[in-house]
């Protein structure tokens, strides 16, 4: 694999391991993505169990039932998974929870698979479609992206490509909190604003003013912004990956905002930071919270517990009174590219340590 600049160039003929690396497990749960792929090509894949961010039970259940479907033998021992099959052979996979790995990595079994494979409870996320269109490029047979049934009639085998990622929409999120938690104006360009569409309701809720165009949107936040109440849901409906930083953004907000979280049991775990910085949170303990909103946070020491957890502690330093330090950034720094430069970009003072 060659990185060039914002391109990465990857040789798939040279690719011989048929495993996963453990500490790449144990960094970062999607790393379990790659079965799917090893075990289309090479029909085999062994990894250790993921570890990655602790925002509650997230079992690969779906994932292995799924392969077993397609005729794949699955051996564990150790904390070792062992995945191996003489043929894949379509089959009919019904997913208990429209989990978005699950989803992406039956699909890439699945491509490579003898017959026709349906998923039902597909995951519909904007990323399982650009996958999908990803896939398809390469030669695949896979229709229905972007719905919750997806039908893949495998082929023999892919090509190489070039193609162009979607544009990050947990990022545009955290940068358009970001900007309404400081009372700014934004324009954010190469967004894709149907794919935020819940964001931005919401953003319009708490009292922004939204201009979207084509592959942009605008914001202009007020002085203080109005509560409100957020519901996280499988898409089309609020993401998980977002509420946290909604959280920071309203822990300043004119009255009392609630948020439900329907996904992880432990995506509050920033809870405990912003209160450090003044904010006024109760209910962590459960599966929501309630955010009485203050006039001003203060600058604190606190900690990037997961990736969104450090995102929520910046959005919130960016508004608070005197120094934030934020520590175990490496959480920031593996799920956003250069976002101290970006914020710094438009006004805000981050110096990295």
């Amino acid at each position: 694999m060659i990185k060039k600049g914002n391109k990465v160039v990857i040789d798939g003929a040279i690719i011989t391991t048929k495993s996963i690396p453990e500490e790449l497990m144990k960094k970062m749960r999607s790393s379990i993505i790659f079965a799917g792929a090893l075990i289309g090509r090479f029909k085999e894949a062994t990894f250790s169990y993921p570890g990655g961010c602790d925002i509650g039970s997230r079992p690969i259940d779906l994932h292995l039932e799924g392969f077993e479907k397609l005729g794949v033998k699955i051996e564990k021992e150790a904390g070792y998974i062992k995945c191996t099959c003489e043929e894949l052979r379509g089959a009919e996979i019904n997913l208990d929870f429209p989990s978005v790995g699950a989803t992406e990595n039956i699909m890439m079994a699945a491509v490579l698979a003898k017959g026709e494979t349906v998923i039902h409870n597909a995951a519909m996320e904007p990323e399982v479609e650009d996958l999908a269109k990803f896939l398809n490029k390469m030669g695949a047979k896979i229709t229905g992206a972007g719905t919750n049934k997806l039908v893949i009639e495998g082929v023999a085998d892919l090509k190489g490509i070039g193609y162009t990622i979607m544009p990050d929409r947990i990022e545009a999120a955290t940068m358009l909190c970001a900007t309404a938690i400081t009372g700014g104006k934004v324009r954010l360009e190469n967004v894709e604003p149907e794919h935020i569409s819940p964001a931005i309701y919401k953003l319009q809720e708490a009292g922004c003013k939204i201009k979207i165009e084509k592959r942009s949107v605008y914001i202009d936040a007020p002085r203080r912004l109005t509560a409100i109440d957020i519901k996280t849901m499988p898409y089309p409906g609020f993401a998980t990956d977002m509420q946290s930083m909604f959280g920071a953004m309203l822990t300043t907000a004119k009255g009392t905002s609630v948020i439900v979280e329907t996904i992880f049991e432990n995506r509050f775990k920033y809870v405990n930071g912003l209160n450090k910085m003044g904010a006024k949170i109760v209910g962590a303990g459960c599966n929501g919270i309630a955010i009485k909103g203050v006039r001003n946070l203060s600058g604190a020491e606190v900690e990037a517990t997961d990736l969104r957890a450090g995102a929520t502690m910046i959005v919130a330093g960016l508004a608070a009174k005197g120094r934030t330090t934020v520590e175990n950034i490496e959480h920031i720094l593996r799920g956003y590219v250069d976002i101290d430069k970006k914020l710094n970009a438009l006004g805000a003072r981050i110096t990295r340590g």
